[in-house]
């Protein structure tokens, strides 16, 4: 299958996956609901050293779209879309090490639910790693994560020299009930099925 034609066919699966019944995975399944998260979020808060004055130095979130990929079909690496000429990624190109927030509160389940974004029960992971750039056959994937769910990118301008890059990740931290921050490793994260099959 060409990539122009899976380009057409995200969006299908896409809404395919919004219309399916919006079931967490169990709060036992620690990896598996790291993985769910990010494939069901669109977007995230990501912390990187600043750079700038007046806080050079010190945390500095920001938020950026992602995506895994298709919904319900996601690989687990959140892409996402960058410009130098953006304030954290000249942060990045100077440290590269960043953490990623991704809430079900984007979603409707917590609303739904009646989950406030800071319960517990409102599942929400942090990744630690790095930012880097992607290329070839990776950049490929990673646009059409990206531009099947947001699909506004396609027409960013080209004066900004956008780039693909994806979160390399060294830990994953989830908040997904009662008792506190679990930790998972990499190598778990990937091997987890997101969805019941």
């Amino acid at each position: 299958m060409t990539p122009a034609l899976l380009l057409l066919l995200l969006p299908l699966a896409f809404a395919t996956a919004r219309a399916n019944d919006f079931k967490i995975p169990p709060h036992e399944e620690v990896a598996r609901m790291a993985r769910f998260v990010v494939n069901r979020c669109d977007w995230a808060s990501m912390a990187t050293i600043s750079t700038h004055e007046p806080v050079k130095g010190q945390p500095f979130s920001n938020a950026f779209s992602i995506s895994d990929g298709a919904p319900g079909n996601g690989t687990g690496t959140p892409y996402m879309y960058l410009t130098h000429m953006e304030i954290s990624v000249q942060d990045l190109q100077v440290n590269p090490q960043a953490s990623m927030s991704v809430s079900l509160a984007q979603t409707p389940f917590c609303k739904h639910k009646g989950y406030d974004p800071q319960s517990p029960l409102c599942a929400h992971i942090i990744l630690s790693g790095s930012v880097q750039e992607v290329n070839g056959t990776e950049a490929e994937i990673a646009k059409l994560a990206l531009f099947s769910r947001h699909p506004e990118m396609i027409d960013w301008p080209v004066d900004h020299n956008w780039f693909f890059a994806k979160m390399n990740i060294t830990q994953v931290w989830v908040l997904d009930y009662f008792g506190g921050v679990k930790m998972v490793s990499p190598d778990d994260y990937y091997k987890a099925t997101p969805y019941a099959h």
